[in-house]
C-alpha cells in the first residue's frame, strides 16, 4: 500500500511538472527558410511556433531586425529591408512596425485582439539585401538566424538555406550561445531543399543560432555601379542632410544679412551739447538701446526729470517713495513728444500726482505700459529694424533641417541624445554671453560692471570645467558611433542662429544719423571740464545748462560724470555755491556726500525705484491650491500623456 501511494504521488508530481513546463511561454521551434538569389537579394520566411499563456504574449509577438552592419573600418552601413507579410496559424495577421535603436521592430497582432492561450505559429516573411560579404577569394553569407535578443527560450532552431542554381558551398560553420559565444551545439546537413543548420540543444533566452556559408568567388553578383551609388548615398545621407542644412541656413542668413542686416555707414562723431533733431530724453534712450533699456523705466525717469526741469511737474522724494506732482503750469502751444504727453496726462495738471511706491504698483505699471506704447507706436521701425521676420525664417529653416536629419537620417537615438547636449550648451553660452554684454553696457555703474565681471569669471571657470568633462564624454561616445562630424553640423546650425540673432538687426539711415548725434552728446556729457571748454561754440556751464542736459545724461546713464562737471564749475564759480544750489524741480533731501553724488545718486536711482514698485508675478510651484489661490493649470508639474 505504501509503495502504491508513493508511486501515485511521484506520477502526480511528474504530471504537474510537465504541465508547468508546457504552460511556460517559450518558442517551441524557430524555422527559417532562406532563399538566396544570384543578385545577392534574400527572401526569408521565419516560422516561429510559440506557446502563449497570456503572460507576456497577450496580443502577439514582435520581431526585432537590425538594419545596419559594421564594415571593416568599424562604420555602420545600412541594409535593405522590406516586410512582406505576417501570418498566424495560416491566416493573415495585422502587423505594424516602429523604429528602435539600430533597427526595426515588427509587431504581429492587434491591440484590440488578445490571442488565445496555447500554441500559435507565426510566419514573418521579408526581403533583404546587402547581406553578402565579398572577399578576394570567395563570397560569403554570414547570417544570424534567430538573433540573440529573444526574451523566450528556444527549444529548437533550424535554418534551411537555398543557394542560387549552380552554386555549391565550399565550407560551412555555425555557432550557438549568447552574443560573442563560439558554441557548437548544432549540426549541418545537405538535403534536396538545401543546406540545413539545426540546433542540438535548446537555446536559453538571449541565445541564438548563427551560420556562415562560403561560396566560390563570383557565385553572387557584386552590386552594380548604380546600386553602389544608391548604397553610398544611403550610408552618407546624414552628412548630406546635416551639412546640406548647415550650408542652406548659412546661405539664407548671409543673403538676409547682406540685404537688410548691414549697418549703414556711420558718420564722424563730434561732441555736441543738444539732442539730435531736438528729440526727447526718452527717445534718446530708445534709439541708443535699439529699444528700451531697464524695461523702459530709465526712459520714464528721464522724462519725469525733463518735465520737472521745464516746470510742468515737481519731484518729491519721501525716502521710500517718489511723487511726481503737477504744477499746473499752462501747456500753451508747446508741442510735447510721445511719452511726455502720456506722463503729463497722468500727473501734469494742478494737484495731479503719481506716487511711485509699492502701494501704487499696479497704477505705475499701467502708466509705464501706456508710456512705452505711445513711444513705440510712433517710432517703431523708424530708427532701427530688428528684422525679426528674417530671423524667424532662419529659425524655421534650421528647425526643418534638424527635423529632416533626425527623421530621414540614420542617426541612432543615442546619437540624437548626444546631439542635444551641445545644442543645450550652445544656447546656454549664448544666453550667458548676452547677459554679460548687457551687464557691461555703458549705462551700468562701475560696481555693476565689476560684479558682472566677477560673476562671469566664476561662471566661465565652472562652465569650462563642466564643459571639458562633457566634451570628453561626447567625443568618446561619438567617435565610437562614427558620428563626430554630425556634431559640427548640428552645432553649426545652432550657432548660426545665435550669431545672426545678434547681428541681423540694423539701424535705418535715419537711425544711424541719430546714433551719431547721440554718441556726440554722450561724448560731450562725459568730457573733462577743460576739454569741454576747448570745444568750439560750446555754451558755458550754468545751472540752467546743467539742468537742461541732466535728463539726457540720465537717459544715457552718464548722470554722475555730468553732475561732477557741474560740481567742479560751482566750486570754481563761487565759494559755497555748491551748498547753496537748490534745484527748483525737486523738493526733499539729497543723500549725504558730494553734490555730484547727491544729484547723480538721486537721478540714477529713480529708474530702480520705479521698477521696484512693480508687483512681482504670482508664485508657481510654491503656491498653494487652497486659500482661494488654486486654479486649473497651477502648481508644479503639468503636461499630459496617454497609454496603449
Amino acid at each position: 500500500m505504501g509503495r502504491r501511494f508513493f508511486g501515485f504521488c511521484l506520477a502526480l508530481l511528474l504530471m504537474l511538472a510537465a504541465s508547468a513546463a508546457f504552460a511556460a511561454e517559450v518558442i517551441d521551434n524557430f524555422a527559417s527558410a532562406i532563399q538566396l538569389e544570384k543578385s545577392g537579394a534574400m527572401t526569408v520566411a521565419e516560422t516561429i511556433t510559440v506557446n502563449a499563456e497570456g503572460n507576456r504574449i497577450n496580443h502577439g509577438i514582435f520581431r526585432d531586425f537590425p538594419l545596419y552592419f559594421t564594415d571593416a573600418e568599424g562604420r555602420r552601413r545600412s541594409v535593405d529591408f522590406d516586410m512582406v507579410s505576417v501570418t498566424r496559424d495560416g491566416e493573415d495577421e495585422p502587423w505594424h512596425t516602429e523604429s528602435i535603436s539600430g533597427g526595426i521592430r515588427i509587431y504581429a497582432g492587434s491591440a484590440d485582439v488578445s490571442v488565445t492561450p496555447g500554441r500559435h505559429r507565426y510566419v514573418f516573411t521579408y526581403k533583404t539585401n546587402r547581406q553578402i560579404r565579398y572577399f578576394d577569394d570567395h563570397d560569403e553569407l554570414y547570417w544570424n538566424v534567430t538573433g540573440n535578443g529573444w526574451i523566450f527560450p528556444i527549444r529548437s532552431a533550424t535554418a534551411t538555406v537555398t543557394l542560387p542554381p549552380g552554386v555549391t558551398a565550399t565550407e560551412t560553420t555555425f555557432f550557438t550561445g549568447p552574443q560573442g559565444a563560439t558554441g557548437k551545439n548544432a549540426r549541418v546537413s545537405e538535403t534536396g531543399a538545401g543546406l540545413v543548420f539545426a540546433t542540438t540543444a535548446p537555446l536559453d533566452a538571449n541565445e541564438g543560432l548563427t551560420f556562415a556559408v562560403r561560396m566560390p568567388k563570383g557565385s553572387i553578383d557584386p552590386p552594380s555601379a548604380d546600386m553602389e551609388s544608391t548604397w553610398w548615398l544611403k550610408d552618407n545621407r546624414n552628412y548630406f542632410i546635416g551639412f546640406g542644412g548647415l550650408i542652406l541656413v548659412f546661405a539664407y542668413y548671409l543673403r538676409s544679412w547682406l540685404k537688410v542686416g548691414r549697418d549703414p555707414a556711420r558718420g564722424v562723431v563730434v561732441p555736441r551739447w543738444d539732442a539730435p533733431d531736438g528729440i526727447s530724453p526718452a527717445l534718446v534712450n530708445y534709439i541708443d538701446n535699439k529699444g528700451f533699456s531697464g524695461g523702459g523705466w530709465t526712459a520714464l525717469a528721464s522724462t519725469a526729470l525733463n518735465l520737472a526741469v521745464r516746470g510742468y511737474v515737481k519731484l518729491e522724494d519721501l525716502k521710500n517713495s517718489i511723487v511726481i506732482r503737477g504744477t499746473g503750469k499752462p501747456l500753451g502751444k508747446e508741442k510735447f513728444q510721445a511719452g511726455e504727453a502720456e506722463l503729463l496726462r497722468v500727473a501734469g495738471g494742478a494737484g495731479a500726482t503719481l506716487t511711485i511706491d509699492k502701494a501704487n504698483g499696479e497704477r505705475v505699471k499701467s502708466v509705464g505700459q501706456s508710456f512705452r506704447s505711445a513711444i513705440e507706436k510712433e517710432h517703431r521701425g523708424k530708427y532701427y529694424n530688428s528684422n525679426i521676420g528674417y530671423t524667424t525664417g532662419g529659425i524655421a529653416l534650421s528647425a526643418a533641417a534638424l527635423v529632416a536629419l533626425f527623421v530621414f537620417g540614420s542617426l541612432q537615438p543615442d546619437t540624437i541624445a548626444l546631439m542635444l547636449v551641445p545644442t543645450a550648451i550652445s544656447v546656454f553660452v549664448a544666453v550667458f554671453v548676452a547677459g554679460f554684454m548687457r551687464s557691461m553696457h555703458r549705462g551700468n555703474s562701475l560696481f555693476g560692471k565689476i560684479v558682472a565681471i566677477i560673476a562671469t569669471a566664476v561662471g566661465v571657470f565652472v562652465g569650462i570645467s563642466i564643459l571639458a568633462v562633457v566634451v570628453l564624454a561626447l567625443a568618446s561616445s561619438l567617435v565610437q558611433l562614427h558620428e563626430t562630424p554630425m556634431l559640427f553640423a548640428v552645432g553649426g546650425i545652432v550657432l548660426l542662429n545665435i550669431l545672426y540673432f545678434f547681428i541681423m538687426g540694423a539701424p535705418t539711415p535715419l537711425g544711424a544719423r541719430m546714433m551719431d548725434g547721440i554718441d556726440g552728446l554722450r561724448q560731450y556729457l562725459t568730457l573733462a571740464e577743460k576739454d569741454r571748454m576747448n570745444t568750439a561754440g560750446a555754451p558755458e556751464m550754468s545751472p540752467q545748462h546743467f539742468e537742461t542736459l541732466l535728463p539726457y545724461a540720465v537717459a544715457l546713464g552718464v548722470e554722475k560724470p555730468w553732475s561732477r562737471a557741474f560740481e567742479t564749475w560751482l566750486a570754481a564759480a563761487a565759494a559755497g555755491a555748491a551748498a547753496a544750489y537748490a534745484p527748483t524741480w525737486y523738493s526733499g533731501n539729497f543723500n549725504s556726500g558730494s553734490f555730484s553724488d547727491r544729484v547723480g545718486g538721486f537721478s540714477s536711482s529713480m529708474a530702480s525705484t520705479i521698477a521696484s514698485t512693480i508687483p512681482s508675478p504670482p508664485p508657481s510651484s510654491s503656491s498653494s491650491g487652497f486659500s482661494g489661490g488654486g486654479s486649473s493649470g497651477g502648481g508644479g508639474g503639468g503636461g499630459g500623456g496617454g497609454g496603449w
